[in-house]
């Protein structure tokens, strides 16, 4: 747990390893901050595969946020990360991308990869400030409202 301090957004949280067990309530997450969340099956999956998934409790144990990582060579690829709807603009996105960079750079990946949609202004925003930056786009990438598909927006961060 991380020393209390009024500046620091994860006072009073833990990281703890993501399991089988928490899968629901990740998947409840995701679907109040996502209007296209991932299914349970695309969180039970990671974790079967022994993806790098991690979640921020309080001390009562409510889920504050999450993030999942796999790694490739020398590549860490977020593949979803959360903040809690009451907890956003806390300064928690910030903190949840620089505790998976400095977990990406100790597995010895050099960068991180993400993808987002244009569509997600508030992360893109997020991620920019942050250090990211557009190193592509992966057109029709993914599904939309009435059968239509989104493009992403490829960010790289090096770590």
């Amino acid at each position: 747990m991380r020393a209390s301090s009024l500046a620091d957004p994860a006072a009073g949280l833990v990281l703890v390893p993501m399991t089988m067990d928490d899968v629901d309530e990740v998947y409840a997450l995701e679907c109040s901050v996502f209007p296209h969340p991932w299914s349970r099956a695309n969180f039970s999956d990671s974790i079967s595969a022994g993806y790098d998934a991690w979640l921020l409790r309080n001390s009562a144990g409510e889920l504050a946020g999450y993030f999942l990582l796999m790694y490739a060579l020398d590549e860490a690829h977020l593949l979803d990360v959360a903040v809690a709807g009451s907890r956003q603009g806390t300064g928690l996105g910030r903190y949840l991308l620089d505790t998976l960079c400095a977990r990406a750079k100790e597995r010895g990946a050099a960068s991180v990869l993400l993808e987002v949609r244009p569509s997600n202004e508030r992360a893109l925003a997020v991620y920019r400030r942050f250090g990211f930056a557009e190193i592509g786009r992966r057109k029709g990438y993914y599904p939309a409202h009435e059968g239509k598909r989104e493009d992403a927006i490829v960010m790289r961060h090096a770590v």
